[in-house]
């Protein structure tokens, strides 16, 4: 292997984040000062398989570098390298592919403001310049326009991230000029954020399922947790064993809650059959669809829930080691999953005897660094496992070859912690909630033009006039953009879609993973189609020709047409309802195949061009 290391090395800043991840270097291969008793360490190679199989602590070691200096300097990755034995120009390749990472100079305070749609619509580029304006140069503060935070319930938002040792952050959300301000230059006196309670304006309805907890226990009490029936459904786990649970659920009708609608029961027992060991769990905490928050909400408000429905999930699956890959965007929610995972594990309700049951389990939590590509199960599995986070050619499918080449289980948090009422309730109880093709409750993220926006639990079924009274959408109402960029817009006529999977199926649109942004006659439509031409454009991650070019030839069209009418913008609609059809056809994974599904939505349904 031709490792190409380069003269540049690292500081002691870079070299003590690595060391801290790695522990301290063992011989000058890896990177330890040379010296006349090591001088024979470099003739020949240390660690060979050993430091090969370390390959997936990479995103680890490049966060670390991040977080302590700000940035990726030549010196920091060829020692990281080094240490894992992993090819520089790979590691640079993983590390441009994070929109979180430098690895050209820049001050250790960044502020990342969200630009995406329900930021776009409260303001946000008037607030950037504005901001950049007052943090012009040699402020020490790099202002950097950022796809969605996931606070779309208190847009604009920005979120501040200060190098050193510990990293800090804060959030400034809903954001003026001055508090962005604020959190840039002193985030640790920037006010607290407000509990996850407030993004739930159902918060302490008594008839809740998922969100029974939020506002009502204590998030970082492991106590608190189980006086409100945590652990409950562990227990029952324990008592049905591996089949009986897995029973539990296929004949609960559950169903992924991040899209694809995949029945849940059959995905378990089709990792759960598979002869080749070790099996793993994986959680997707990725939502990185613009208007999504949902998941963000119950790791801030109730992480226990999410600590013990993995462990169902194992324990059904015969997963020994779970990962939970977790947004980088979200600060507060990696501490209070961390919280949790350590006082499960300090409690026997994580590790080696969980429960006193024989049943060995532990979870460790791999933060993403800004990719939406990540939210696709196979991206997210290359990511972990120290590669660039593209998307894999099915089959072989996860359940047979999944992270590492083993079998894996992917589900993401709202369809996990689905299970938990599943089995305290019972498959009857808990199908007769919703619909017969679609069962239990949802999770919605409503934001944009509306009272009361955050997130709604509400039985399938429920139409979307319904949601949006209970949100207070205001008068003006223009159009209401369902699952997200990836989904499509329907007329404020439409509204008594049933909101279910076969309904928006039926009603030709999706309902994707739950967003619902409403936006009225103030926000200019053609722009808004132009932000999500230019998301799709900066998230494809460029591995297929249709995604890679299809995105950019979109944008440019939409471009064009901003600029021009008539015959003109005629042609350039022409030409991408050729392109969608390419990139829908022919793209490799999901992004691709639903870049254009909003923009032919808004010209189809809502005339945005005429």
């Amino acid at each position: 292997m031709d490792l190409h290391f380069g003269d540049s090395k690292p500081t002691d800043d870079e070299r003590a984040a690595v060391d801290a991840l790695l522990g301290p270097p063992e011989s000058s291969w890896e990177g330890a000062a040379r010296d006349e008793m090591r001088a024979a360490d470099l003739r020949w190679a240390r660690g060979g398989r050993a430091a090969r199989d370390r390959r997936d602590l990479l995103l680890p070691g490049l966060h670390a570098i991040n977080d302590r200096v700000g940035w990726i300097s030549e010196g920091a990755l060829d020692y990281l390298c080094r240490r894992l034995t992993v090819p520089p120009a790979e590691a640079y390749g993983v590390a441009t592919f994070y929109a979180m990472f430098s690895v050209k100079p820049r001050p250790a305070t960044v502020l990342h403001v969200c630009t995406d749609l329900a930021c776009a619509a409260a303001g946000a580029s008037g607030l950037c310049a504005e901001v950049e304006a007052r943090l012009g140069p040699g402020s020490g503060v790099s202002v950097e326009r950022s796809p969605c935070l996931g606070l779309c319930e208190r847009a604009p938002a920005a979120l501040a991230v200060k190098a050193g040792d510990p990293v800090r952050t804060a959030v400034a959300a809903p954001a003026t000029v001055e508090a962005a301000v604020l959190v840039a230059r002193a985030p640790d006196s920037a006010p607290e954020e407000p509990p996850a309670a407030m993004a739930v304006p159902q918060a302490g309805d008594p008839a809740l399922t998922l969100l029974r907890r939020v506002g009502v226990a204590d998030p970082a009490s492991l106590d608190d947790y189980r006086a409100h029936g945590g652990y409950t459904a562990l227990r029952r786990a324990f008592d049905l064993g591996p089949a009986g649970v897995i029973r539990e659920v296929t004949d609960s009708g559950l169903v992924g809650r991040g899209g694809a609608a995949f029945p849940t029961g059959r995905k378990w027992q089709a990792t759960a059959s598979q002869p080749d060991h070790p099996h793993y769990l994986v959680c997707n905490a990725d939502e990185s669809e613009p208007g999504t928050f949902k998941d963000r909400v119950i790791m801030e408000g109730d992480p226990y829930a999410l600590v013990e429905a993995m462990t169902v999930a194992a324990y059904a699956t015969g997963a020994h080691q779970g990962y939970l890959y977790l947004r980088g965007e979200y600060p507060r929610a990696v501490q209070r999953m961390r919280h949790a995972i350590e006082q499960a594990r300090a409690r026997g309700l994580l590790g080696d005897d969980v429960l006193g049951q024989g049943y060995a389990f532990d979870i460790e939590i791999r933060r993403g660094a800004g990719a939406y590509i990540c939210g696709e199960e196979t991206a997210l599995f290359n990511s972990i496992e120290g590669y660039r986070g593209e998307p894999r050619s099915k089959p072989p499918f996860p359940v047979e070859k999944g992270l590492f080449g083993k079998p894996t289980v992917e589900n993401n948090v709202e369809t996990l912690v689905n299970v938990l009422p599943i089995l305290t309730m019972g498959a009857p109880a808990y199908a007769a909630t919703g619909t017969e093709r679609s069962t239990g409750p949802k999770l919605f993220c409503v934001s944009g033009s509306v009272a009361r926006p955050g997130v709604y639990e509400l039985p399938f079924g429920t139409t979307l006039g319904e949601l949006l009274e209970l949100a207070g959408v205001r008068d003006g109402l223009r159009a209401v953009l369902l699952g997200g960029a990836a989904g499509g817009f329907v007329r404020p006529d439409e509204t008594d879609i049933p909101l279910t999977f076969e309904g928006t199926r039926e009603a030709g649109t999706t309902l994707g993973s739950g967003v619902v942004m409403a936006f009225d006659s103030t926000v200019p439509l053609p722009r808004l189609l132009l932000r999500i031409a230019e998301f799709f454009r900066d998230e494809s991650c460029g591995q297929c020709v249709p995604c890679r070019v299809g995105t950019v030839r979109q944008e440019e069209a939409l471009h064009r047409i901003a600029e021009r009418t008539g015959a003109a913008a005629a042609d350039d609609i022409a030409l991408l309802r050729e392109v969608g059809r390419a990139m829908r056809d022919a793209s490799i994974c999901g992004l691709g195949q639903t870049a254009w599904n909003a923009v032919e939505s808004a010209i189809d349904r809502l005339g945005a061009y005429e």
